[in-house]
Formats: C-alpha cells, sequence, structure tokens
C-alpha cells in the first residue's frame, strides 16, 4: 500500500510539472503563426506589405523583363496576340519583376483585400494609375483572367486558380512610386472563391496576384567579339552579328561602351585591307516598320561614321544600310527575342 501511495505520489509530481510548463507552451503556440505555409523559395517583396493572415502560393522573379502594365478600361482578349487590348495602350516598363501570389483563405472578400492594398500603397508614396473600381466603364472581364493560364510562376495550387474564378468579383489596379534608382509600378489583381475547389485546389476566400516591376537599365553582358573571331564568322556564314554596339532606345547616338566592340572591328578592316563591307542595322518591331527602317539606316550610318572619323577607315570601305525588323533572329513577342533582333552585322561586299 505504501508502495502504491508512493509511485502515486511520483505521478502526481511528474504531472504537476507539466501542468505548470503548459502555460508557457500555450503562451508560445499563441505567438506563433501556425497557418503561415508560404510556398518554399518564395518571400515577400519589402516594397509591399501582404494582406494579415494570407500566406503565399505563388512566386516567380526575374532579374529583368518587359511588363504590359494596365492604365486604362480593359476592352477584349486578343486571341491572336495572347495579350489584352485596352481603352489606352498600356505602359512598358523594363527591370527586375517579382510575381507574387498570395491566397487569404475563409471569410475574406476581394473588395476588402483590395481596398487594404490600395491603402498601403498610398501609405507608401505610390500613385495610383488606375483603379478598376472607380472605372464606370470597366463591366466586361470576359477572358480577362486568360493570361493567367499561362503565367510563368511556381504554385502549389493549380496554375489556374486565378483563370478559372468568378469574373464578377474582379477588383484590378496599377500603381507607381518614383525613385532616384528607379521607379517602382505595382500590378494588383484580386479575385474570389466562393467555396472550396478540389479541382483548382482553390480555398473558400480571396487570392491577390501583385506583380511589382522594378525599373533599371538593363546590363550589357554581351562578350565583344573580337577582330579574329569576326573574320572565322565571316568565312564560315558570310555574316557576322554584333550586340557590343549600344544605342539609347529609338536614338542613333552610339554609347561609350560601345568602343570596344568598334575597335575591334576597325582592327579587323587594317589586317585586311582589301575587305569592303555592308554596315546593316537591324531592329526590333516596336514602333512600326517606316520608323524602323529609318532608324536602322541612321544606326548604322552612325558606325560607318565612327569607324571613319575616329579610327581612320576610308570612306569607301564601309557601306550603311538599314533593314529595320525584316531579318529577325528571334520571335519579337517576348523581350529576350526583341533584344537578340537589335543588332549590327557586318557583310562582306
Amino acid at each position: 500500500m505504501k508502495h502504491q501511495d508512493s509511485r502515486s505520489r511520483s505521478v502526481f509530481c511528474r504531472m504537476g510539472r507539466i501542468l505548470m510548463f503548459l502555460p508557457l507552451f500555450v503562451l508560445f503556440l499563441a505567438g506563433t503563426d501556425l497557418s503561415a505555409a508560404d510556398l518554399p523559395g518564395s518571400k515577400d517583396n519589402p516594397l509591399l506589405k501582404r494582406f494579415a493572415g494570407s500566406e503565399i502560393v505563388g512566386y516567380h522573379a526575374k532579374s529583368f523583363d518587359e511588363y504590359e502594365l494596365q492604365t486604362s478600361t480593359f476592352i477584349r482578349y486578343n486571341f491572336e496576340t495572347r495579350k489584352r487590348d485596352y481603352a489606352k495602350p498600356p505602359l512598358k516598363p523594363e527591370g527586375r519583376l517579382t510575381r507574387i501570389w498570395y491566397e487569404a483563405a475563409g471569410d475574406t472578400g476581394s473588395l476588402e483585400v483590395y481596398r487594404n492594398y490600395l491603402n498601403e500603397l498610398r501609405s507608401n508614396g505610390f500613385v495610383i494609375l488606375y483603379d478598376s473600381k472607380k472605372d464606370p466603364a470597366a463591366t466586361k472581364w470576359t477572358n480577362y483572367l486568360a493570361p493567367f493560364g499561362s503565367v510563368d510562376l511556381t504554385t502549389n495550387r493549380s496554375k489556374y486558380v486565378f483563370f478559372a474564378a468568378e469574373k464578377n468579383a474582379i477588383c484590378v489596379a496599377s500603381a507607381k512610386k518614383k525613385r532616384p534608382e528607379g521607379d517602382v509600378y505595382v500590378y494588383l489583381t484580386v479575385i474570389e472563391w466562393g467555396k472550396d475547389d478540389s479541382v483548382y485546389k482553390a480555398r473558400r476566400g480571396a487570392y491577390a496576384a501583385v506583380d511589382i516591376i522594378e525599373t533599371r537599365p538593363m546590363q550589357q553582358k554581351m562578350v565583344t567579339v573580337s577582330a579574329d573571331e569576326m573574320s572565322r564568322s565571316i568565312t564560315s556564314t558570310g555574316k557576322v552579328s554584333l550586340y557590343g554596339i549600344y544605342f539609347d532606345t529609338n536614338k542613333a547616338d552610339i554609347k561609350p561602351a560601345s568602343k570596344p566592340a568598334l575597335g575591334e572591328i576597325a582592327k579587323l578592316l587594317k589586317k585586311q585591307p582589301a575587305m569592303k563591307l555592308h554596315v546593316v542595322g537591324h531592329t526590333d518591331n516596336a514602333g512600326g516598320y517606316e520608323f524602323n527602317v529609318s532608324l536602322s539606316k541612321r544606326r548604322a550610318d552612325a558606325v560607318v561614321g565612327v569607324l571613319q572619323k575616329e579610327y581612320g577607315i576610308a570612306p569607301g570601305r564601309l557601306t550603311a544600310n538599314g533593314v529595320a525588323y525584316l531579318a529577325p533572329v528571334a520571335s519579337n513577342a517576348a523581350e529576350a527575342g526583341r533584344a537578340k533582333n537589335r543588332r549590327v552585322e557586318l557583310v562582306p561586299r
């Protein structure tokens, strides 16, 4: 009997110690957001907070890209270009692009999330460029969500969770913040699901797609082609494509960073005094044909002029030509392709 009493006292002592630490454990749980389950590898952009209680379910970051930013009423989805058409042409900022999809599950509606984001943007110094809730013409949302079906990002939800959402709860805004180091643009799309849906891995609540574009010039990373490499390319393919000659957008003034490439062209011509070349300017298709024909010719003229004046190349050895975007080497549908199409080629005469 005494043995049982001793064992009972031991059990009660252990229970007492457990009960003593239980409040601390409860406090720990209270201070921990057990619902936070952000997509692995994702993170908030420091320029914009998230809606309270939401988690990241989609994420993509790219160091440089072009973006089409809505600033007017959505008119239609163009199935040929696979882009949205608006009442006014969209802005096209370039820079670092971060895409984040947030899920706010529960009783939250799209309007609540939307209003919170707009208030946060304004408080952080952003100017609202477009607000669909203040646009009386923003009533036709058919196929507006179609681009979400092919958006480039990693998600632990269905990639169609935005594409398949009800269009009557869509809220859209774009905003801009000026900074000395480069302007920032935000494009916000908020939708909601009225109930859980296992097919689309959607939870009842609201989803916010936040795209942040931090503008900055693209860093030129093309390796300068040497005179010997130019000679080998001309011998084997009949031409050489050069990406080390730089111009400002829509201008024909050669930038100082072009000097290494120009020096190698001059070296090639001095090594082969009998060589005569066509200097051919190529552009992407932005701006129309007539404009790009003129621009490509002016850029070729600029290259010829510098080689003659600064490197002593005889005028009769170089002929400037411009062919606009008639000889692309990649698709003009994306910035990566357009960058490849903007080039100068040397072709023997």
